[in-house]
């Protein structure tokens, strides 16, 4: 089932809703770094509210990142993602497996730990980006992320985000998002009504891996509720580094380094962390990149 990305209201217009389809995904993901399980489920997750958030972009340069330091031993996340739902992002320690959680489940939250910070970079194309931050609250991300919208945004959320993971395989089953956020003008008895749906919400990956395609399954949850959907997406896990902005990367290291790589190491490689792509550079390109370098001051 091809992953969409669906942006919507709910009750007459007092709730504004993100939802994401995100198996293909973050099934890329797993495929590009070798994921484990349990880091799967983690860079899953943060992919899946990254793609929510990018959606919410104005403008096609904006970009917005997500960086957890939790602490724990899977290492910092870091994902980036655009208006168009298009999403990247990689995990420190992708082969980390954890033994199950006491409720049975992949054990997210030791993994990812909840002793440091998420911060939200927002880049707009203004001269500095927005930054906000908030403390880790559990590591689940979710939670986190709920934590990070009311505490530094100033606006209430309800968070879901599973990615559900074959025991034996690894393979991605299904993956799921959704963002709840109450308008200004929302009533408390609407409040209330989706306070009730937290239980069924939490099925959404569930229902998805049962076949239910997205739209199905949020007019099944929110039966009754006025659903009227705005806008579809179709995210995709997908890196836009090339050779000409790695070559920008090694200019701005200034004329020293890149003299040392010449003299020293007769060439460079970089690898892109968010997909492993291998840019290498040998003395002569470097040569060149040196004479650009001096030209350029």
């Amino acid at each position: 089932m091809q992953d969409v990305l669906i942006k919507g209201l709910l009750c007459a217009d007092a709730v504004r809703l993100s939802a994401i389809s995100g198996q293909e995904l973050c099934e890329a993901a797993r495929m590009t770094h070798g994921l484990s399980r349990v880091c799967t489920a983690a860079l899953g997750r943060t992919l899946l509210m990254t793609a929510m958030m990018g959606a919410d972009l104005k403008s096609g340069h904006d970009k917005v990142t997500a960086i957890i330091k939790g602490g724990g031993p899977a290492g910092n996340i870091v994902c980036t993602g655009n208006s168009a739902g298009a999403v990247k992002g990689y995990i420190e320690n992708p082969a980390l497996e954890l033994p199950l959680g006491p409720d049975g489940k992949l054990d997210v939250s030791s993994a990812v730990g909840w002793y440091g910070a998420l911060t939200v970079l927002r880049d707009m194309g203004l001269k500095e980006p927005y930054t906000g931050r908030c403390a880790m609250v559990s590591g689940e991300i979710a939670e986190d992320f709920a934590q990070y919208f009311t505490s530094s945004e100033q606006q209430p959320s309800l968070v879901y985000l599973g990615v559900r993971v074959d025991s034996q395989t690894g393979k991605v089953r299904a993956g799921g998002g959704l963002l709840l956020q109450p308008l200004p003008h929302c009533p408390e008895e609407t409040l209330d009504r989706l306070q009730a749906k937290a239980e069924g919400i939490q099925r959404l990956a569930a229902m998805l891996e049962e076949g239910l395609p997205l739209k199905d399954a949020l007019s099944a949850l929110f039966d009754g509720m006025d659903l009227r959907i705005v806008d579809e997406l179709r995210p995709a896990f997908c890196c836009d580094c090339n050779r000409e902005r790695l070559e920008k990367v090694l200019i701005s290291l200034g004329r020293e380094e890149l003299r040392d790589m010449i003299e020293q190491e007769h060439g460079a490689e970089l690898t892109c962390h968010f997909c492993n792509t291998i840019y290498r550079f040998d003395e002569a390109q470097l040569r060149a990149l040196l004479r650009e370098a001096v030209s350029g001051v």
